[in-house]
């Protein structure tokens, strides 16, 4: 079985939120053979194939990637042509070839993965040039995949392309697709020009079954409306966005896709999130204590062990229940309890978290993004808040719970499917349900309670830490779909 990822990101070569993490690991996953009697042995017949585009913030020398001889390709849109070269290399620790789409237009200048400030038409025909390379490239690579694995809006067009330029071409007749949406607020939706410099034909994909959605281009759309199976992130996310409250406009369109809708939930990487690496395991759980006295250093708060210490590492935005945090700013100043956020994103909320950890004896703010930070506040954190208004899969609440650092979370999507609220048997966190913030410090006040109970603390911390986040069970689950669509 041949399948093929397309992404915007993939760590780590480049990471701008979970999609990365997860098209980064998926792949590893998905080739690692499954114990007897599950599916596939030690002789896995997969062959995966993942193509995303050279950002100029890819370290090329760091990661061995070198471009493919004779790779030239040039592709028309609009009125002028654009040459294309094609870079690979190895996803570490593995066998996968991962390929790398420049252009010296559209990708190479840019220091990030998603630049702010670009205008939102060259953002469209950045993914639009893409998604048709990777195609053609696939395709001078013979790289006929028996599944092409789509990933969000900025690769939403390949299903498009399939099912109107590519309908007639013999190569990708037997191709099947699967759209996944890891975050559904982000569409890719722009004016119906854009569909000439797609050089698409607005009379076969401008339609209420197509692209079109309330009169303007809307790529996911046309994604759910063209793949053979459409895949969230979290089984309670797949039901949540059926509904008028988290369909973000496009509930109608799943409800009439709803047949090949499914939700898998997301996994972590264990070997990159190993708690181990900071000197503790869940039976030396005593040696948390150092890494949590190292975080206090940096951030120049007094260290107190009867106080606990309240992380969040996350995009400023406002699904990340920033909101809540500014309306609960005079409770959180005054608890007997220490809070740490790390973070960028909207400016709004930057300085709502700036001005807090200048004005609080117990709240501090990094804005701006440190990977080796975060981790550190995973692994010296008690408790990781997360008070999401939705969360499609989220996998901060997972390593936390690998680093034993219990979460607070809004019961929502991936969040209501991963974490086990206090105070059951087997609790690995703790949970609310109303998106305010008095639901949220409730919830707060009782992890600070549950602090004090060394045992019961102790007791959930372990449970979170042998809880298994790993992509085992998810890949399987892939695989079976992928299965379903060939043998359909």
């Amino acid at each position: 079985m041949k399948i093929l990822f397309a992404s915007a990101e993939v760590a780590p070569f480049s990471k701008a939120g979970g999609l990365g993490d997860v098209v980064g690991s998926l792949p590893k996953a998905l080739k690692l053979p499954l114990p007897l009697g599950e599916g596939r042995g030690e002789g896995s017949d997969l062959e995966i194939a993942i193509f995303t585009p050279f950002h100029g913030c890819i370290d090329a020398k760091k990661f061995n990637i070198k471009e493919l001889e004779n790779s030239e390709l040039w592709l028309h849109f609009g009125n002028r042509g654009h040459k294309f070269k094609l870079f690979m290399t190895k996803l570490p620790g593995t066998d996968i070839n991962v390929f790398f789409v420049h252009n010296d237009w559209y990708f190479t200048p840019f220091k990030s993965v998603y630049p702010g400030w670009l205008d939102p038409e060259y953002e469209h025909e950045r993914y639009i040039a893409f998604s048709l390379a990777t195609l053609e490239y696939a395709k001078l690579l013979n790289f006929r995949a028996d599944i092409i694995h789509a990933n969000d809006w900025h690769t939403a067009m390949i299903p498009v392309y399939l099912k109107s330029n590519y309908r007639l071409d013999e190569f990708w007749q037997h191709t099947k697709t699967v759209f996944e949406i890891h975050n559904l607020a982000y569409q890719g939706v722009w004016f119906d020009s854009v569909l000439d410099f797609a050089n698409m034909r607005k009379e076969i994909v401008y339609h209420e079954w197509g692209v079109e959605h309330y009169g303007k281009v809307n790529w996911m759309k046309g994604a759910i409306n063209y793949s053979d199976k459409v895949v969230t992130v979290s089984p309670t996310y797949a039901r949540e966005i059926l509904t008028d409250e988290y369909g973000e406009g496009m509930d109608y369109t799943l409800r009439m896709n709803q047949g090949k809708l499914s939700g898998i939930l997301n996994g972590i990487d264990y070997e990159v999130f190993d708690p181990k690496k900071f000197g503790y395991t869940a039976k030396t759980l005593g040696k948390k204590e150092k890494c949590k006295k190292e975080v206090y250093e940096y951030f120049s708060l007094p260290y107190n062990p009867e106080r606990p210490l309240f992380v969040m590492v996350s995009r400023l935005v406002a699904q990340k229940g920033l909101d809540l945090i500014r309306a609960a700013e005079n409770e959180l100043r005054g608890l007997e309890a220490d809070f740490i956020f790390l973070g960028s994103g909207d400016k709004n909320y930057e300085n709502l978290l700036i001005w807090m950890s200048n004005n609080s004896a117990n709240i501090r703010a990094f804005t701006g993004y440190d990977c080796d930070l975060a981790d550190k506040l995973y692994a010296g954190g008690d408790f990781y808040l997360m008070p999401s208004a939705f969360e499609p899969c989220g996998l901060s609440q997972m390593i936390a719970m690998r680093f034993g650092t219990l979460p607070v979370v809004r019961a929502t999507g991936g969040l209501e499917d991963s974490v086990t609220g206090y105070p059951l048997d087997d609790s690995t966190g703790f949970k609310f349900w109303g998106y305010d913030h008095g639901a949220m410090l409730g919830a707060i006040h009782t992890a600070a309670e549950v602090y004090k109970d060394k045992f019961t603390f102790n007791v959930m911390r372990k449970t979170a830490m042998q809880a298994d986040f790993s992509w085992a069970k998810s890949s399987k689950e892939y695989i079976q779909l992928y299965e379903e669509l060939i043998n359909d």
